[in-house]
């Protein structure tokens, strides 16, 4: 898919919905050259193909990662796909499961036609 122009009329799809969910994580990791590490961690946003988190540890892009869900201890191998700066000296780093696992955060992802114009978005709580 390239990117989209002004005339074209498709809407460009995520493949899964993002949530902007704080769940704490464990990040171990162990690129070529440089000592190993673990880190206890949050998410910013998380989807069934991976998340967003936030580390002090300097990775890589394509650098394997090793995330546990530290409410469920559950691991899941992961793959780095972009790495940014983050607040003071840490780096916000985008992490794709090396398989699709939306189960691993333990939360009910919205439909992929989820709008915030959905009758149950505006359900008061």
């Amino acid at each position: 898919m390239g990117k989209k122009t002004p005339t074209d009329t498709s809407p460009i799809r995520r493949r899964s919905q993002r949530l902007f969910l704080q769940i704490r994580v464990v990040i171990e990791g162990n690129a070529s050259g440089k000592p190993a590490f673990e880190e206890n961690t949050r998410t910013i946003i998380v989807n069934a193909h991976g998340a967003l988190v936030e580390l002090a540890a300097a990775v890589e892009e394509g650098q394997k990662l090793l995330l546990k869900n530290s409410q469920t201890n559950e691991k899941q191998e992961s793959i780095v796909k972009l790495v940014s700066a983050g607040e003071g000296r840490n780096f916000n780093v985008a992490v794709e499961f090396t398989t699709p696992n939306p189960d691993f955060w333990s939360v009910n992802f919205p439909p992929e036609d989820w709008t915030g114009k959905h009758p149950d978005a505006k359900r008061p709580v």
